[in-house]
């Protein structure tokens, strides 16, 4: 039988030489970069928690792949870019990911196969599920060294498309597709929620359960911390705002138009429509009146803002409990949280939220609960490893090309572990800086 890592691979010549590969490099890998990622998971203990929170029914005595390793393989490997459980009957052999999951390397014995991973996924039921979505809560209560004064909860729904008949799709009469409508939380940068759920719900869907259970479990930690809900129209439910005012959260919240909101807009827009045609630049008006739906318990403060361009008319409104200036409001706290939007596509396109092809409903969820850890494991190297770089604002798939895709040769010994990375690396500098602040946390500049 032919040995296919002996064979030669013959390319053009260049000028007089011959140019010719085989498969005998020895242990390499192309994703040195990733040992990066094993410092951030060991400053913050992310695997350590999510594997905590997985009951194992497997008897010892004939485990060969302990489950924390595996729950790091399927993490480290989407974080790399791998999106299929198939690429892991490649990976398995891979000796850098033998290394990143704390395993080591074992010529004779490959990490789980993509067989072993998808028993995992199948496997899970809802309390472990419950559990681990808990774990990112308190990832970011621990990224905390004191209590903020203020912290910004973003809630925002999106679509999963789905393409098999898998457990609690629906058509989405908004998005045109067949989908999951997973709702996510975010602060800031930092991932607090993604809760899958079926589309023939609406986009706010026990976001009211959510924020209460995140609102109990700051007040614990942060008895005096301020905490403001933010949400576009989907969220604008008059028992969550009702809820809010009787805790004593605020928040700021868009409303969707109707008949009465375009009435009241309606002469301000007259306004900035001549505005601008005296002037051929755009408008924006801002007011704001107290409001109240005829399913409301009571009127509350809503932000007007009438714009008018070269496309016509924009108006706007807004719901808040909030005291400031109208237009502040809308431009500094309001229109922020367009960056969580940015967040959820890093999440889907960089990181494969998406990936949510398993048949039952509940290993998807796992499937997203795992998209997610990678997202905090890179957004916690962003953090905490890339202020004041270059990169200090790069998006998960650039950082992956430019800080975890580096080819290396590995050797090993009884002592060492040794990664020779590539020696045309262009970032050699910030690499190494970067590995300093992660093995020393007084190095990452405040």
């Amino acid at each position: 039988m032919t040995n296919s890592n002996r064979v030669a691979l013959l390319f053009s010549n260049l000028g007089r030489k011959k140019i010719q590969a085989d498969f005998q490099g020895g242990k390499l890998t192309s994703d040195a970069g990733a040992a990066l990622l094993r410092e951030v998971d060991r400053r913050v203990d992310l695997i350590d928690a999510l594997a905590d929170c997985i009951a194992d029914p497997r008897q010892p005595a004939k485990i060969t792949h302990n489950l924390r390793t595996m729950l790091a393989q399927r993490i480290l490997a989407i974080a790399l870019g791998y999106e299929d459980l198939n690429d892991h009957d490649s990976l398995r052999d891979d000796p850098l990911l033998q290394i990143l999951t704390e395993r080591g390397i074992n010529e004779q014995q490959p990490l789980a196969s993509s067989s072993t991973l998808c028993r995992l996924e199948n496997r899970l039921d809802r309390k472990s599920l419950a559990k681990m979505a808990g774990v990112f809560v308190e990832q970011f209560i621990g990224s905390h060294s004191r209590a903020p004064d203020r912290i910004v909860l973003d809630f925002d729904a999106t679509d999963d498309p789905v393409h098999g008949n898998q457990a609690g799709r629906f058509f989405h009469g908004y998005y045109d597709h067949y989908c999951f409508l997973p709702l996510y939380v975010f602060c800031g940068q930092q991932l607090l929620v993604a809760y899958l759920r079926p589309s023939k719900i609406d986009a706010s869907k026990h976001s009211r359960a959510i924020l209460k259970l995140l609102v109990r479990r700051f007040r614990e930690v942060w008895p005096k911390v301020k905490i403001i809900f933010r949400g576009d129209s989907g969220f604008c439910r008059w028992k969550l705002l009702r809820w809010c005012d009787r805790h004593d959260i605020d928040y700021i919240v868009g409303l969707a138009q109707n008949a009465v909101l375009k009435r009241l807009v309606k002469p301000h827009l007259q306004q900035a429509r001549k505005q601008f045609e005296q002037t051929g630049q755009k408008q924006r008006i801002f007011a704001e009146t107290q409001y109240a739906a005829a399913t409301w318990d009571r009127k509350r403060r809503v932000i007007v803002k009438a714009e008018y361009n070269t496309q016509g008319s924009n108006p706007r409104f807004v719901v808040t409990n909030l005291a400031g200036d109208a237009q502040a409001l809308y431009d500094d706290l309001y229109c922020q949280r367009g960056d969580m939007e940015n967040r959820i596509k890093e999440q889907q396109l960089d990181l494969f939220a998406g990936r949510t092809s398993c048949h039952e409903f509940l290993a998807n969820q796992f499937r997203l609960l795992l998209s997610s850890a990678a997202y905090v494991l890179i957004e916690s190297l962003r953090r905490l490893g890339l202020k004041g770089t270059e990169l200090a604002k790069a998006q998960a798939g650039t950082i992956r090309l430019k800080l975890l895709k580096i080819g290396a040769r590995i050797s090993c010994s009884v002592r060492r572990i040794v990664l020779h990375l590539a020696g045309g690396y262009p970032l050699k500098e910030l690499f190494a800086r970067i590995l300093s602040r992660l093995r020393n946390p007084l190095a990452v500049p405040t």
